[in-house]
């Protein structure tokens, strides 16, 4: 697998017969799975409670996508190694991975979440707020979940991630600059 491997969805299952399977992206626009060719497999995580079912691979495998589409919420493909619905069936639960250096070149003004978490975020005066841990999607904008360590303590704040808010995004000094005050 690529050292900058990120997670970008989950096949849900087989579609059809001719070995077409369907993925959960994690993305409300999954171009990075669009745009690669080439998609990394890890087995299902297993998970506390559920007895898991024999697993159809171990490890890491890599798969040649032919095709990949937009269906509805999902997206459908086709790899070279999937031939036929038992194929594809076999595939069920293994989480999808994509280079990072294969997504798509992000717009002006546009980042992919990925690419954020993790930026030291400072506000006009270079008071430091905290670390982008998370972002989360509110229906009208995105809110950045910033953590702080104050009194040896954790905490949170929230900031959406809009232009009245954010002054500066700097990938290359890992930084984000914000018109918001450490008290707020």
């Amino acid at each position: 697998m690529p050292a900058d491997a990120i997670e970008v969805g989950r096949i849900a299952d087989a579609w059809g017969i001719k070995g077409f399977f369907k993925v959960i992206p994690y993305s409300a626009s999954p171009e990075a799975l669009f745009s690669s060719k080439r998609w990394y497999l890890l087995p299902p995580e297993p998970r506390a409670g559920i007895v898991a079912k024999a697993q159809a691979f171990t490890g890491c495998q890599l798969l040649k996508i032919r095709s990949a589409k937009d269906h509805s919420d999902t997206v459908v493909a086709q790899a070279d190694a999937c031939d036929d619905r038992s194929s594809a069936e076999l595939l069920r639960g293994a989480r999808v991975f994509v280079a990072r250096s294969s997504f798509p070149t992000a717009a002006k003004d546009e980042f992919y979440w990925v690419d954020l978490i993790g930026l030291a975020v400072v506000n006009r005066e270079g008071l430091a707020i905290g670390v982008v841990r998370d972002l989360l999607s509110t229906g009208p904008q995105t809110v950045m979940v910033i953590e702080m360590e104050t009194d040896g303590k954790k905490q949170e704040t929230l900031i959406p991630f809009v232009s009245v808010y954010v002054d500066e995004v700097s990938l290359a000094d890992r930084r984000i600059t914000v018109d918001w005050q450490p008290d707020y």
